[in-house]
């Protein structure tokens, strides 16, 4: 394989811009071909990047000669490229979260396990060296218990995020995030119960989320959470995670992910989250796929699978007002 892997783009709006100006600055990588289902906005990825505008996943990961495909397509929209990318035998990126239908994740899955594919999903917060240090911690303080979200505002009208039935809602799509750290540090999850605030967000088009959810979570390890998600808290947001062991308590916060860390009888400790974090993670993708080493992926297909189950789970739970067992 050349030293400079070939990228191809599946999907090109908001997120897939941030990962393309990562991969300007990402060694040994380039993106030579691009799809989207508005042609306008492969158009505009393709000025960017230089690359080649495709009509379909299927012609890209056939015709294009690529290495690679990073997917960035909305939760309803997966599938296609997934069985593109599968079908080409193609090592592939996926973002967050990576679908709606748990049928289907566990189908990609099993492929990519017996296919034993390079994939990664866009957890990046996993990458962080606050996370890193935290889970240093507890492989010696077990965590016990954890309380965290990803609050926002009454949001405007969007095309898919503010429709449930496209998105799965704010748990599922954003607050994700916090659910996967939370995986990350305790182990899976066993059973979730959820509850949701409805009635005050008026006045946006096509809007059917939650305004807000509340999740309680039993993990393998013995150790519970709540968390929780809002897009009604207009005096100001905040997302974070409070981690409790027996002789540490860990606070992350906002989007860089900065750690407090407070141990029993010593001084705290303090990490800053980095910048340029989705460098960082698309960097480790891209070397997998150069060397075939994929240890510096953080989170594979299979794994991010199980993060989006459990908000998926989180989702029925709501429907049916009792506890869901994963």
């Amino acid at each position: 394989m050349a030293d400079n892997i070939r990228l191809g783009f599946i999907g090109t709006g908001g997120i897939a811009r941030a990962h393309a100006d990562a991969i300007l600055t990402v060694t040994g990588a380039e993106i030579v071909a691009v799809t989207d289902a508005n042609p306008e906005a492969a158009a505009a990825m393709a000025e960017k990047t230089g690359a080649t505008v495709f009509e379909s996943a299927t012609a890209l990961t056939q015709d294009a000669g690529v290495d690679a495909v990073l997917i960035f397509v909305p939760p309803f929209a997966h599938g296609d490229a997934e069985r593109a990318a599968l079908s080409a035998n193609l090592p592939f990126f996926c973002e967050k979260p990576v679908g709606l239908d748990p049928g289907f994740l566990h189908e990609i899955a099993t492929e990519v396990e017996n296919l034993g594919l390079i994939t990664s999903v866009g957890y990046m917060t996993r990458y962080r060296q606050s996370v890193q240090r935290v889970r240093e911690i507890i492989a010696e303080d077990p965590p016990i218990m954890a309380f965290g979200g990803w609050w926002g505002g009454t949001p405007g009208h969007h095309p898919w995020w503010t429709d449930k039935s496209k998105s799965g809602g704010q748990f599922h799509e954003q607050a994700t995030h916090t659910v996967d750290l939370a995986r990350y540090l305790f182990g899976e999850v066993v059973e979730v119960y959820a509850a949701a605030a409805n009635g005050f967000n008026k006045g946006v088009p096509g809007y059917t989320m939650d305004d807000a959810v509340t999740v309680a979570m039993k993990f393998a390890n013995g150790g519970v959470a709540n968390l929780m998600a809002s897009c009604s808290s207009n005096a100001g947001g905040s997302l974070f995670l409070d981690v409790h062991s027996l002789n540490h308590n860990f606070h992350f916060s906002e989007w860089n992910h900065d750690v407090l860390i407070k141990a029993r009888g010593a001084e705290p400790e303090s990490i800053k989250g980095e910048e340029g974090i989705f460098t960082i993670e698309d960097q480790a993708f891209v070397d997998a796929v150069r060397t075939g080493d994929r240890s510096g992926i953080r989170s594979s297909y299979p794994d991010g699978v199980k993060s989006a189950l459990v908000s998926l789970a989180s989702n029925r739970s709501l429907e049916t007002g009792k506890p869901v067992s994963l």
